[in-house]
């Protein structure tokens, strides 16, 4: 899917552009309870084109020296990450340095760039926007977010700059793994680690996203390719906060993954960044495995490991289901067990359960657990069945799917995983009315 990064300096709209964008006229996947609001990405649709709006806003400081930073770190973070890049600019407040440093940037990519005039609320104003065909970006398109003038016709253009949809080309039977978490959880070390000496096959295949490499290896009988999401290498020495920017690489190659090795630090446990990309992982419908990295620095009893997996279960509530497994990268302990998990996991999300069997299921949890009324009318499940695979997905046709609360689609998730397990990969329940 492609990826579009909105970006401009400091108070130019870019998250009011975000969020109505977001929010407003066009579909958006389901938002799951749960999952953590504070994100700066979502999925989103136009005439029948989705691509991942990713929202590079929050840069909040004093200094001006600190703002080029900023924003030149910020820029080139869209430039290697996002298939198209929307600058923003204030329209009313005219051109300004912090402008003019980041077209300076984009002007040197290959990307293509689209300038969005904000602000500019009445079409009085448009005229406006022509002060920016200086940046030397083309032609400014002029916009006002918050009362959402030319909207459409900015989601027109960004649909016909998107590129083809990419294809990466591998077989069913290789298993697509992504490693992912902040900087500096061991990332690479693990990615070291799991190939190691013992490998079969390693060769370097060219990926998609870019300043990456995806590894192909086998073991045993199986096959994989591993993408390592290590980081903004060339911004490693920058002391700002990258990892809002660095989002963006994970997000990427979530993209491509059958599953996710979502790697948390064991001296620090989950933190805010952790659950933006698990949560991104979730809603992607990926098979998600915590890796406990660092396991060896931990001094531990015997309920260090369980203390640990309830905090992070309690931190990622919508992702219970994803295993733990306790590792160290550096002295290499339990790592070999990580392609053991995978196995088990990647089973699970293309397990299929028969119709009849489920109609079974869900038949008994209703007359346990009857569904509740709405305004006097009973929900009827007439028929379920499964779908698809990757996620496990599975449709029940009702009387009136308004009547199906989420509480009790949670419900029956419940019973499903009680019977058929789907440990490691969510499951997705949908609905239809019953013809």
């Amino acid at each position: 899917m492609a990826f579009v990064a909105i970006v401009g300096r400091p108070n130019v709209g870019k998250s009011t552009l975000f969020n109505y964008l977001v929010g407003k006229r066009i579909s958006i996947v389901e938002d799951t309870p749960g999952v953590t609001r504070d994100r700066l990405y979502a999925e989103v649709e136009w005439t029948d084109r989705r691509f991942t709006l990713v929202d590079t806003g929050g840069i909040d400081t004093l200094s001006e020296d600190v703002i080029f930073k900023q924003m030149r770190l910020q820029a080139e973070v869209a430039i290697e990450e996002a298939d198209l890049i929307v600058l923003l600019v204030d329209g009313r407040q005219g051109v300004t340095a912090a402008d003019e440093e980041v077209a300076r940037i984009l002007r040197h990519t290959q990307k293509p760039v689209l300038l969005v005039a904000n602000k500019l609320d009445v079409p009085a104003l448009f005229p406006h926007a022509a002060d920016f065909f200086r940046l030397g970006l083309g032609e400014p398109l002029p916009i006002s977010a918050a009362n959402g003038i030319n909207i459409g016709d900015l989601l027109d253009l960004i649909v016909a700059r998107l590129p083809a949809a990419d294809e990466h080309g591998y077989s069913d039977d290789i298993v697509k793994l992504t490693v992912m978490g902040r900087p500096n959880v061991g990332k690479s070390s693990l990615v070291n680690a799991i190939l190691g000496e013992d490998r079969v096959i390693v060769s370097d295949i060219p990926g998609t996203t870019r300043d990456a490499v995806d590894t192909y290896f086998e073991r045993g009988n199986s096959k994989y390719v591993i993408v390592d999401t290590a980081g903004l290498r060339k911004q490693a020495k920058v002391k700002e906060d990258i990892e809002r920017y660095s989002v963006m690489r994970s997000l990427r190659a979530v993209e491509k993954a059958d599953i996710c090795l979502m790697v948390l630090d064991a001296t620090e446990g989950v933190l805010e960044q952790d659950k933006k990309i698990i949560g991104y992982a979730h809603e992607k419908g990926k098979g998600i495995i915590f890796v406990i990295n660092k396991w060896d620095l931990v001094v531990k009893d015997d309920w260090t490991a369980d203390k640990f997996k309830q905090e992070v279960y309690a931190e990622l509530q919508f992702a219970e289901y994803a295993p733990c497994i306790f590792v160290s990268a550096k002295t290499g302990q339990r790592v070999l067990k990580i392609l053991e998990l995978v196995s088990s996991v990647h089973a699970e999300q293309t397990k299929r359960v028969r119709a009849s069997v489920l109609m079974e299921l869900v038949t008994e949890a209703t007359v346990v657990t009857p569904p509740p009324q709405v305004r006097g009318k009973k929900l009827k499940i007439g028929y379920v069945t499964q779908t698809d695979i990757k996620p496990p997905t599975f449709l029940f046709f009702v009387n009136d799917p308004l009547l199906m609360h989420f509480s009790y689609l949670r419900f029956l998730e419940n019973r499903i995983r009680a019977v058929y397990g789907f440990s490691g990969t969510s499951i997705r329940l949908l609905t239809r009315k019953k013809v």
